[in-house]
């Protein structure tokens, strides 16, 4: 089942990318961001509980800093190719943070909770493909979620 609905990051191509970019001998001006302007501290509690520090990006998803801190199978969402979603992504959030994310769009429920072992919504797990980082997400805590049945070899 296809959901064209979830939100995606748009994708760029190297060539959009180096045509946003002037080559000229001016200073830049002070609206560009800094690296580490961007940079969004968060925290992971991994499987055997211990607790673990890692960095996103502002304008990232929850997905990507994840996938980087290696803390997900960067094969974990392998059907956005094709349009389709699985819950491969999920994550819980606490609760102070759950409040500070926009609400999840009726898609993505339907996908938490039809992939869920008891088919019953969660209401700290999120998709982290859905979940774009920002500052106010500065210390934001999740936790990993066991694998699924079928997810593992």
């Amino acid at each position: 089942m296809a959901f064209a609905a979830l939100r995606r990051l748009p994708s760029a191509s190297p060539l959009s990318v180096f045509a946003r970019h002037s080559f000229s001998s001016a200073p830049s001006s002070s609206s560009s961001v800094k690296v580490s302007d961007r940079i969004v501290k968060l925290f992971a509690i991994e499987l055997d509980g211990n607790k673990r520090e890692f960095i996103g990006f502002s304008g990232h998803t929850l997905l990507k800093a994840l996938t980087n801190a290696g803390l997900i199978d960067p094969a974990s969402h392998r059907l956005e190719e094709i349009d389709a979603c699985s819950s491969e992504c999920e994550v819980r959030i606490a609760q102070e943070w759950l409040e500070k994310l926009p609400p999840a769009s009726y898609d993505e429920r339907y996908i938490l909770t039809k992939y869920s072992d008891n088919r019953v919504l969660n209401k700290h797990g999120r998709l982290s493909c859905q979940i774009v980082l920002d500052h106010n997400l500065q210390g934001m805590v999740v936790a990993m979620v066991e694998p699924k049945p079928w997810d593992t070899p």
